[in-house]
């Protein structure tokens, strides 16, 4: 089934070169079915990417899925066509009315600053908070998912002494088995990670409301959720793309200010003149599909403003 984008979006291009199946706006609009309505708050420098990595996981799903794009208002963007800004995406003043199924906040590259620090910190927490009465299901990535950590219930990150970036192994905890977001994974799986910093498994365990689902020896806590599926925290980046952890490093080498770490297990032999080994997509393709199913579809009211009951 496919997902609902604006007719001229370069990402939909994309994903019908790829058989994806996108359905534009103005067909959508003749059926007689309520699509579900998901929120991308896309906090990335390189927008066009990482809505087309998401867009695709999105679109993996036997629902319709409407998508609006959010991009900040106190912070302009300096990677991305100021006119693919003005065409796609929208302000959070400009649908701060309506509500949503489910909403994803992405993933930025300022985890080494102090979150009061960012210059967008205010707003992204007026989203959070609005997010409580007007959203049903939250899905946080890599520092969307520390902000919110740290927004929701106050727990702080850390630096790591090296970057942690690569393809790392991680394993379910076996005890949680039963949560619907685990449907179908292995008992271990691969994820991307790339960042400076992280959250301590024992800050996070000592939330009542809150889930450890799966983790890495090597790269710590992965994937938490609420019990009660309104909010999903993944440290990792399962969205990306096959050359994504490639062009960061190659990226790095070319700053002379920053200590360029070779991806582990990601490329052959650990050497980056070796082929890529991509080791991650079912397990996102399932992650994105089970959160969409299980937790925006299954769970959300046909009436989508009762989603204020359900507020905390």
């Amino acid at each position: 089934m496919p997902i609902n984008l604006p007719d001229d979006l370069p990402a939909g291009k994309i994903l019908r070169d790829e058989n994806v199946f996108v359905m534009n706006t103005t067909r959508a609009t003749t059926q007689q079915i309520r699509p579900l309505h998901v929120m991308i708050v896309n906090l990335m420098p390189t927008k066009e990417v990482t809505e087309t990595q998401l867009l695709r996981l999105l679109s993996n799903t036997p629902l319709q899925v409407e998508v609006d794009l959010i991009r900040t208002a106190t912070h302009t963007p300096v990677h991305v066509n100021p006119e693919h800004l003005k065409s796609f995406y929208k302000f959070f003043d400009d649908v701060k009315d309506q509500y949503y199924d489910g909403m994803i906040i992405t993933g930025a590259p300022v985890e080494r600053m102090a979150f009061e620090d960012v210059d967008y910190w205010k707003e992204l927490c007026d989203i959070m908070e609005w997010a409580k009465t007007h959203v049903f299901s939250s899905f946080f990535i890599c520092w969307g998912a520390q902000a919110a950590l740290h927004y929701y219930y106050g727990l702080d990150k850390y630096l790591l002494k090296h970057k942690l970036t690569g393809v790392y192994r991680h394993h379910i905890n076996t005890n949680k088995m039963k949560r619907k977001i685990l449907r179908g994974f292995d008992y271990e799986f691969y994820a991307p990670h790339s960042r400076y910093t992280t959250v301590l498994k024992e800050d996070i365990a000592s939330v009542k409301s809150l889930d450890i689902l799966a983790e890495s020896d090597e790269a710590g806590v992965y994937l938490v959720a609420e019990k009660d599926g309104s909010r999903f925290f993944v440290t990792g980046h399962s969205e990306y793309d096959t050359d994504t952890l490639d062009k960061e490093y190659k990226r790095d080498l070319a700053n002379p200010n920053i200590v360029a770490e070779i991806p582990k297990n990601y490329y052959h032999d650990d050497d980056p003149t070796q082929d890529i080994q991509v080791k991650w997509r079912s397990h996102a393709y399932l992650l994105f599909a089970n959160w969409l199913n299980y937790y925006v579809y299954q769970e959300t009211p046909y009436k989508i403003e009762e989603i204020q009951k359900r507020a905390k």
